[in-house]
């Protein structure tokens, strides 16, 4: 008689036989996300034109997407494991569809930032089901290279979106940015209704509304503090009130989440060296690559003389190196052959590596050579890390829970992102406000470049903006390089830790059989 394959060693679970088909659809709903968030930047001047719109506006419509969507994660990916993540990935498109027509008809500066948020809460659902569908149709073989094409799709659509604005622009008015969602968000409404198998936790169906009100609120107001920081300074009393009451909240979500028996997230997953040291590392990530890039775009325009497209062109290849790197598989070969802790450390070090030759080869106004070398560089590191750290946060969490485990994924890289740019922007700003000239009385670039008077006096700045970048890009290396070694550090005594649970629960169980052996060998024959 032959065994079934779940119990023979030669047959391994392959996960969902459709599954690749499933990660393209989900991914191409991914992108469509992704794009958003930076899409708009480009349209900027014809919303000021068409719309009337204030620059109060138009940060609103910018902001109030990324706002609602990050402050939403952790909600999102918790209501996915409750009540069925196919059945949230559904709702998500269908809410980021409804909300993008709404938008690309919007008359009024007013209709388009609400038909932004309400984009936002599909986007957040969207982005946590999707990894969640990823960790439940394939098997541990195979998640690792899924998950690096499934983050492959951020790196491609944090560099194409202000590409692909650029390119609608110049053929069709600014509705048409967001009218073309329609037609990706119907294709994915139809295949996932036909492809993507529902899964959920059987447990907790209650939903844990105080919970998700509490983390909704504090995500909002620390990444609202995040995104004020830089216009209305660090120490404004917006800023300040704005990021202490998020802190207040989110304590108060960790204080509630304790207390109750089916929790949104499970505070013990933080005793998880395993759990803490991705969660270290994929912050850290998100904090070099956004607060590198945030600088570097400034300075490939102001120092070097590029517009906006030449330089997000300029900035394209660390998104491109990811790219190629990732669909090729090298992550998941390498987590494979060398494990996840040694290619943590590589691929941050590698990060580190590239924002130190950003800083020593691509300052001053020499060229561009340099900064291409560190970017790739960073792509490089981005492909090895990125992957190995998403698997290892949602590997260190229940299957069952794999929806709030996006959510932590995503809250990391939120947090990184305003992390990188709050604090390697307040370092060059320092080293600026040191080195610029007296005479000019302002610290940003742009506005000490246009009260500067003469050529010298605008060289002179452009010379403090340069060292500025190299000192924040270096302070960044140190920075990422820091903590990447301790993120493997961590990740190898879980991994230790781990092994030795294992062999002592096989312990026993070897000596049972040594000793039922022994009874049958000398008992009476059959």
């Amino acid at each position: 008689m032959t065994a079934p394959a779940a119990q023979r060693p030669d047959l391994a679970p392959q996960g969902h036989p459709q599954r690749w088909l499933i990660l393209g659809v989900i991914c191409l709903a991914q992108l469509t996300v992704l794009l958003d968030n930076t899409v708009l930047n480009v349209a900027i001047p014809s919303l000021t034109a068409e719309l009337d719109a204030s620059t109060s506006d138009v940060q609103w419509m910018i902001n109030a997407y990324s706002l609602v969507q990050a402050g939403l994660l952790l909600t999102a990916g918790s209501s996915a494991d409750r009540y069925g993540r196919k059945k949230m990935l559904i709702v998500g498109l269908a809410l980021f569809g409804v909300g993008s027509l709404v938008a690309g008809l919007s008359q009024s500066s007013g209709q388009l930032i609400a038909a932004r948020a309400g984009m936002g809460v599909g986007g957040a659902l969207l982005l946590t089901t999707t990894l969640a569908v990823v960790v439940q149709i394939f098997d541990e073989t195979e998640r690792v290279k899924a998950i690096g094409i499934w983050s492959t799709v951020a790196s491609l659509g944090f560099a194409a979106g202000p590409l692909f604005g650029g390119f609608v622009l110049d053929h069709f008015w600014w509705g048409a940015i967001f009218l073309i969602n329609i037609p990706v968000v119907l294709i994915g409404l139809v295949a996932v209704a036909r492809l993507v198998p529902e899964s959920k936790n059987g447990q907790g169906e209650r939903p844990d509304l105080l919970g998700a009100l509490l983390s909704t609120i504090g995500m909002t107001s620390v990444v609202f503090a995040i995104i004020s920081g830089p216009e209305h300074g660090w120490a404004s009393g917006q800023v300040l009130l704005t990021a202490s009451l998020g802190v207040a909240v989110l304590a108060g979500f960790v204080l509630w989440e304790l207390r109750i028996p089916y929790p949104m997230l499970d505070m013990h997953f933080f005793r998880n060296q395993k759990f803490v040291g991705a969660v270290a590392g994929a912050i850290l990530v998100a904090f070099g690559m956004t607060g590198s890039l945030f600088l570097l775009t400034q300075h490939l325009q102001f120092v070097l003389g590029y517009g906006p497209l030449e330089a997000g062109l300029r900035t394209a290849p660390m998104a491109l190196t990811v790219v190629v790197l990732n669909l090729a598989g090298m992550g998941a070969r390498l987590v494979r052959k060398l494990g996840t802790p040694v290619v943590i450390a590589a691929g941050m070090s590698c990060l580190a590596a590239g924002l130190a030759a950003i800083a020593v080869l691509g300052g001053g106004d020499g060229g561009y050579g340099g900064m291409l070398f560190g970017l790739v560089v960073m792509g490089v590191g981005i492909a090895m890390a990125m992957p190995a750290m998403a698997n290892a946060i949602m590997s260190a969490i229940p299957p069952e829970k794999a929806g709030v485990g996006a959510g932590v994924n995503g809250m990391l890289a939120e947090f990184g992102n305003g992390l990188g740019v709050a604090v390697l922007g307040a370092v060059l700003n320092a080293r600026f406000a040191a080195l610029v000239p007296a005479a000019v009385g302002a610290a940003s670039l742009p506005a000490a470049l246009a009260a500067a008077d003469g050529p010298a006096a605008r060289d002179e700045i452009k010379e403090a903006f340069s060292s500025g970048l190299e000192v924040s890009q270096l302070a960044g290396a140190v920075a990422v390089l820091a903590g990447g070694l301790l993120a493997a550090f961590l990740l190898r005594r879980a991994e230790r830790a781990e092994a030795h649970a294992a062999g002592s629960t096989k312990a026993p169980v070897a000596e049972t059989a040594k000793a039922g052996d022994g009874a049958d060998s000398t008992g009476p024959a059959a």
